[in-house]
């Protein structure tokens, strides 16, 4: 199997790296990157665990991996990360059903909803993007660490680049804007995994998080009509979804990456996240904030 990913600049990386014997998991593995990642990996060997919220689409998407990966080693299960009562017994089957995890692949996520809020009261992007992620994370960090070499993808945006982080209105119940409130929850996703990086060190588990390019997906529905019209207009500068995947791919796969943990990459390649993305308070504080809200401590 050869992944390739080249950029406008022409840079470009390939890979026929296997992972026979591997276990992944993907979160939003059902459409978009998330299946692109998913057939992939697939091609390479491992066996996939789609982690969707809508099991109906999940199965069809499920059928079109197989087919087109032609690895049968592959499952569909429930996961809604905005629901942490839905996490907790995702993660109980994975704890008690899974030898091992290998590749944890934060994928799933939402952009620029209207305001809403999760189940257990998180506003939705951050709930779904950080909140859902940090406690599944926190949830399979023993069977990952078992399973080590292992790594931890997360996926999040440039958008990262706009955000900061409320941390006395974490929940947007002051002001919403879904442009703010989605740049947000990515920044959170690159402070996150610069937190768990070094909460990893010497465990034998890396960690990464990406931007995928402009990526014609999904996310764009809760987009205005404006909005839309704009993202029609530079869609010729868009990536589709296998391209798109081609960074995760990256990060899951790549082996020079091993001895790295902690970085931002983009385009297959190390990128410089925002200043924000590397505040080490901030980081701390959020990851203090996200324990105190989940009611979960980490070690």
């Amino acid at each position: 199997m050869q992944a390739t990913c080249r950029t406008i600049f022409g840079r470009s990386w390939s890979s026929t790296a296997r992972l026979d014997g591997k276990t992944v998991l993907i979160t939003g593995a059902n459409t978009g990157i998330g299946k692109e990642t998913a057939i992939d990996l697939a091609k390479r060997g491992s066996r996939i665990i789609m982690a969707c919220r809508d099991m109906e689409k999940a199965q069809t998407a499920l059928k079109e991996v197989i087919e087109l990966s032609g690895n049968e080693n592959i499952v569909c299960m429930k996961l809604d990360l905005s629901d942490t009562k839905s996490i907790k017994e995702f993660a109980e089957a994975i704890n008690k059903g899974e030898e091992k995890l290998n590749i944890l692949i934060n994928n799933a996520g939402v952009m620029a909803c209207p305001y809403g809020k999760t189940v257990d009261g998180f506003e939705t992007q951050i709930g779904v993007n950080h909140f859902g992620h940090f406690l599944l994370a926190h949830l399979l960090i023993d069977l990952i660490k078992r399973s080590a070499p292992a790594r931890i993808v997360t996926v999040s945006s440039m958008a990262h680049s706009w955000g900061s982080i409320n941390l006395e209105d974490i929940n947007s119940e002051k002001g919403y804007n879904t442009r703010t409130a989605y740049a947000q929850s990515k920044l959170a996703n690159v402070l996150f995994t610069h937190s768990l990086a070094k909460r990893l060190q010497g465990t034998g588990v890396t960690a990464y998080s990406l931007h995928p390019g402009v990526v014609q997906t999904d996310l764009w529905r809760h987009l205005n009509g404006f909005q839309q019209f704009m993202m029609k207009m530079v869609s010729p500068f868009t990536k589709n979804s296998a391209q798109g995947a081609q960074t995760t791919i990256y990060c899951a796969v790549e082996p020079t990456l091993e001895k790295e943990s902690g970085g931002y990459y983009s385009d297959c390649a190390p990128a410089s996240c925002s200043a924000a993305g590397k505040d080490d308070k901030v980081a701390e504080k959020l990851w203090d904030l996200s324990c105190q809200m989940l009611s979960v401590t980490w070690e």
